[in-house]
């Protein structure tokens, strides 16, 4: 039945001193549809984003912050004055409709590819392969055994980072958020079977929490408080790597140091599988867990629907639930959960790669 616009999910929220309509987070989404050599976002990006800005909050695909940072194909970076003006259309376009829009700072490290650095290696925490498949140009591959990055690599990308939140501002956006979810390179630096360093940045808890913090600082440093979140998946395998005995201490730590920030928000995926018997078994409620140690605002994301959305927020457990695949088929997928009208279904080939079919053809509600 139609939801009353006191429903959890409809209830206007305030982010870092502005207002939310609502509740419902657009979740990043890599679509691949910068099909040009600059990597830069086309009008195909423009319509995208405000078909769907209806969303209380978009945040989009994981942006690229430099050259060194591409691991997928087609994803935009927020590097280059070009990229800037293409990503500055979308803003103006997402905020004409009532919208606001946080662009997802991204950076691939191992999952990369030889392919996208005419043959040299990736740039990683250690030279570990993460066992994972790189979607290159010439189709997936298999992750090869990436490079250690050196101390003044290292500083040089956290440094790209504040560039990047930079440009994100020039662009038009309200925020920034820090992807350290999934397999890429902060996470990377977080998991002690991937990071095995032995200096400043690996060999303890706090040297492989190390990065992301500097990282954070660079990105307030050009925001300011309540305009930067970042994204966080510890129950997320990576290959086999990422359920390791220092997860749980590991991001208990960063979550700690979390609460000393003026971030925006905290986003965290939650377990897609069970992890009985596995190190990280506590995370098996992973917002809840979550929930009890960040003192700020929690995103959940992972496999809701509009019933559990509305469950973790009525009970607490979040204060808003983001959203990806329903948004691909559904660009009005607020008025849907509104109306309880039904969800289209969406094209799984179309996903990551392709043009205008798959991406801004799928119709609203009648």
């Amino acid at each position: 039945m139609p939801q009353p616009d006191d429903a959890p999910l409809f209830t206007p929220y305030t982010l870092g001193g502005f207002q939310l309509r609502n509740r419902v987070v657009m979740s990043s989404m890599t679509r691949g549809r910068a099909r040009n050599a600059e990597l830069v976002p086309t009008e195909l990006h423009v319509e995208y984003y405000r078909q769907r800005a209806a969303a209380g909050l978009i945040l989009t695909e994981g942006t690229w912050i430099s050259p060194h940072a591409i691991g997928f194909i087609n994803a935009p970076g927020l590097f280059t004055e070009r990229q800037v003006e293409g990503w500055r259309a979308v803003t103006t376009a997402v905020h004409a409709e009532g919208g606001a829009i946080f662009a997802q700072l991204a950076h691939s490290g191992a999952v990369s590819h030889p392919d996208f650095f005419d043959g040299k290696l990736p740039p990683a925490p250690s030279a570990v392969n993460p066992g994972q498949r790189s979607f290159t140009p010439e189709g997936f591959k298999d992750t090869v055994t990436p490079r250690a990055m050196s101390l003044e690599e290292i500083a040089s990308t956290v440094a790209d980072y504040g560039v990047a939140a930079k440009n994100a501002r020039e662009a038009g956006f309200d925020g920034v958020e820090l992807h350290a979810a999934t397999t890429y390179l902060l996470p990377e630096f977080l998991n002690s079977a991937l990071n095995i360093r032995d200096d400043a940045y690996g060999g303890s808890t706090e040297n492989r929490v190390r990065i992301v913090l500097e990282v954070l600082d660079a990105l307030i440093a050009v925001w300011g408080p309540g305009r930067v979140g970042i994204k966080i998946s510890p129950a997320l395998a990576m290959g086999g790597f990422g359920l390791t005995d220092k997860t749980i201490e590991t991001y208990d730590y960063l979550v700690d140091r979390l609460n000393g920030l003026p971030l925006s928000h905290l986003h965290v995926g939650r377990a897609l599988n069970d992890l009985s018997g596995t190190p990280v078994a506590a995370l098996q409620d992973t917002i809840g867990y979550y929930r009890a140690r960040f003192n700020g605002t929690l995103i959940a994301n992972f496999g809701f629907d509009r019933a559990s959305a509305n469950t973790a927020i009525e009970s607490k457990q979040s204060d808003l639930v983001s959203f990806a695949k329903p948004f691909i088929g559904n660009p009005d997928l607020v008025r849907r959960f509104r109306e309880d009208l039904p969800l289209a279904a969406s094209s799984p080939e179309t996903y990551y790669q392709g043009g205008p079919q798959g991406y801004v053809d799928y119709p609203a509600a009648p």
